[in-house]
């Protein structure tokens, strides 16, 4: 127990890292949908690289989505609703009828009714009409998609068709029996027919068909039901499809029928605890990989709390939201941005990484989707173009011309995809294309999280760098006005260091924005710098040695106390630290010496509190700062001059161990030194002696 207790103090910190990686294999675990996977990958146009394929068992070949959908809509275009046919209407129309004719011939003061012929001709049309049907407009109008092939008339139980020109609408109906009383009235003269002209014939058109909702929906229902999801009969024995076979559209559905057959079985009658273990295992791998490459290549990665969370957070959620889709199946997996995880690594960390993450994703995800070839592929296609086309994050433009990118690569390979497995662009699904658009709107909207992402992770990305590079920054333009000299100074250092870590590879501008802030600690007491002294005034006159040196290295807890008064970002605040070292301030060390020859060499007082540099980014920043300033004392300014100056002062500073703890080659050593001598010599101007011609007598 005491060897436990031991053992987990010493590596609590390694412990709680493999803390975050179970966590996030556990979520992703209990996301991920409890099924069963067919063995054999196939795609259409492709050639079926397996051994000889023969049906394990009878099962039905299922229709295509598109086969489906067509006789589904050939269904409805053909199905014709049902109207419910009101018998009592024409009764209470004719009974209409007879009073206001009988209370027209009163009004004409025919006590004896006439001949009642016409009348009977009158009710004879209306009895034709309402048998026929007539429907209310409201109901017309609504049911017009519906109704355009006919409706189904129930009648006294009885269901019969007809023809939508042979029923009537109520102003249709109404003209017709205007129009047959008008004949009338032009053949025949008499007191029935003044007694007829009066009649208002639309109180004697009774609307007698009724939408039946519930009955139309439940037929609908019942057709739909019975429409059959197969096709065909596949019984086992038989021989599906043989090795280099190229799988065409019929033999796709086949074994798209298989695999559906088999996998259902399987999922009916599997231990789900070994499901369980397979997946936990293509998981644990996964991770495992990534750790490793962590372990490798980006320890500085793995070994920070809030760099490693945020990188297995990216992958955890999109993993998750995409078998979330995979259960629901209500939108296309291919609206996941993907591309949005190289986006955010190359963002905060480097292209390399970016690449490797989005891999694991890719992997991770398409294991346990349809297609994984094609997700896969096309995936990884979109994350190349996204760091591809990001090279300047910092640039809105970029980011716009990436998306562009982006969509474009999806269509062109969905499009290359379709050409192969169908040979017809007229197979494209359109709403393929609807999903990567807004896959690329999605883009667009969640680069804005990086905000969000830096605030919460401490991060720092390069359009934050730009702003905080910015000269006209109330900070810089602070340290502009108090001390000149080092801000002139800073510059020159932001230029050297630039050009340097272009060279050998780093982020140039977080080494320009670090450079620009390295010295802001000489605002407290500018003047004690002999950058910004007046050639007839040093306020080190006077002091002790000691106490000078004190002054000198205050700068750097100044500064450190200054960013976090103006909130700059950690990593800027690295450079303030780590930008001396743990070197000495040689001159006052030396003075010190001169005059105590018997003092120890390892005097702490002299010697700068550090950190050493421990990246690319800062130990150039060191070089640099060291070799500007020096440049500035030179009296005899030659190439051989700067060539000793920056040969010299580097070659202390790895002496001393500086850039131990940085990820730095002596490669790229030299290559810095080759740039700053160049740099220098523009800067002075160094000439080049040429040997003097002699003289001939």
């Amino acid at each position: 127990m005491i060897k436990i207790f031991h053992f987990v103090k010493q590596y609590y910190r390694e412990i709680f890292r493999g803390s975050y990686f179970f966590a996030a294999i556990l979520l992703i675990l209990i996301a991920l949908p409890k099924e069963r996977r067919f063995k054999y990958e196939f795609q259409r146009g492709m050639e079926w690289m397996h051994e000889d394929l023969v049906a394990p068992f009878d099962f039905p070949i299922y229709k295509t989505d598109a086969e489906f959908i067509a006789e589904r809509n050939a269904i409805l275009n053909n199905f014709k609703p049902f109207f419910k046919y009101d018998t009592s209407a024409v009764v209470v129309a004719i009974k209409q009828l007879n009073t206001d004719y009988d209370r027209e011939l009163v009004n004409l003061g025919l006590e004896e009714k006439p001949n009642d012929s016409i009348l009977n001709q009158v009710t004879a049309e209306i009895k034709r009409i309402h048998l026929a049907g007539i429907m209310l407009p409201a109901e017309f109008s609504d049911l017009r998609s519906e109704i355009q092939t006919g409706i189904t008339i129930v009648k006294n139980n009885q269901a019969y068709e007809v023809d939508i020109e042979e029923v009537y609408q109520v102003n249709r109906a109404v003209d017709n029996i205007k129009s047959h009383v008008q004949q009338l009235v032009t053949e025949k003269k008499g007191s029935e027919i003044e007694a007829l002209k009066k009649l208002n014939f639309t109180k004697y058109v009774k609307p007698n068909l009724e939408y039946d909702s519930q009955t139309t929906q439940q037929v609908t229902d019942d057709m739909l039901a019975n429409l059959s999801a197969t096709k065909g009969l596949i019984y086992a024995g038989e021989r599906i499809i043989s090795k280099g076979e190229v799988v065409n559209s019929d033999l796709y559905q086949i074994l798209y029928s298989l695999k559906r057959e088999f996998e259902g079985r399987l999922n009916l009658l599997g231990n789900t605890n070994l499901l369980l273990l397979g997946q936990a295992l293509i998981i644990t791998i996964l991770f495992l990989i990534l750790f490793l490459f962590l372990y490798n290549f980006r320890k500085e990665v793995l070994y920070s709390d809030s760099k490693i969370i945020f990188i297995l957070l990216l992958i955890s959620s999109l993993s998750v939201i995409s078998f979330l889709l995979l259960r629901r199946d209500l939108v296309s997996i291919y609206i996941i941005p993907f591309a949005i995880v190289p986006i955010f690594i190359r963002t905060f960390y480097d292209s390399r990484l970016a690449l490797f993450i989005h891999i694991v994703t890719a992997f991770l995800v398409g294991f346990f989707v349809p297609n994984s070839f094609e997700f896969v592929f096309l995936q990884f296609s979109a994350g190349v173009v996204a760091i591809i086309g990001l090279t300047k994050v910092y640039r809105r433009s970029k980011l716009f011309l990436a998306v562009g990118y982006i969509f474009l690569t999806y269509s062109a390979l969905y499009f290359g995809i379709v050409l192969i497995q169908d040979g017809n662009p007229s197979s494209m699904n359109v709403m393929y294309l609807a999903w990567f658009a807004a896959n690329a709107l999605l883009l667009l909207a969640s680069y804005q999280l990086i905000y969000v992402f830096e605030k919460v992770f401490g991060f720092l990305s390069d359009t934050t760098l730009m702003e905080l590079g910015d000269t006209n920054q109330d900070l810089l333009r602070k340290l502009a006005e108090i001390a000149p000299g080092t801000f002139q100074h800073s510059l020159q250092v932001a230029n050297l260091a630039e050009s340097a870590i272009h060279q050998i590879g780093g982020n140039p501008l977080l080494v320009r924005t670090g450079a620009l802030y390295h010295d802001i600690g000489k605002m407290n007491n500018p003047y004690y710098f002999t950058e910004n002294q007046a050639p007839d005034f040093n306020p080190h006159q006077g002091l002790d040695f000691e106490k000078s040196a004190e002054i000198i290295i205050r700068h750097i807890t100044d500064g450190i106390q200054i960013a976090k008064k103006h909130r700059l970002p950690q990593q800027i605040i690295d450079f303030i630290r780590t930008h001396h070292g743990t070197n000495k301030v040689l001159y006052f060390y030396r003075l010190f010496k001169d005059k105590f020859p018997e003092a120890k060499d390892d005097l702490k007082v002299f010697n700068y509190p550090g950190p050493k540099p421990f990246s690319r980014e800062t130990a150039v920043v060191m070089m640099a700062d060291s070799v500007e300033a020096a440049s500035r004392a030179l009296k005899n300014i030659t190439l051989e001059t700067i060539n000793e100056l920056v040969e010299t002062i580097i070659n202390y500073q790895q002496i001393e161990e500086q850039f131990n703890e940085a990820d730095i080659t002596f490669k790229d050593i030299s290559i810095i030194k080759e740039v700053f001598k160049k740099k220098l010599q523009n800067i002075y101007h160094a000439r080049i002696e040429y040997p003097k011609e002699k003289v001939e007598a």
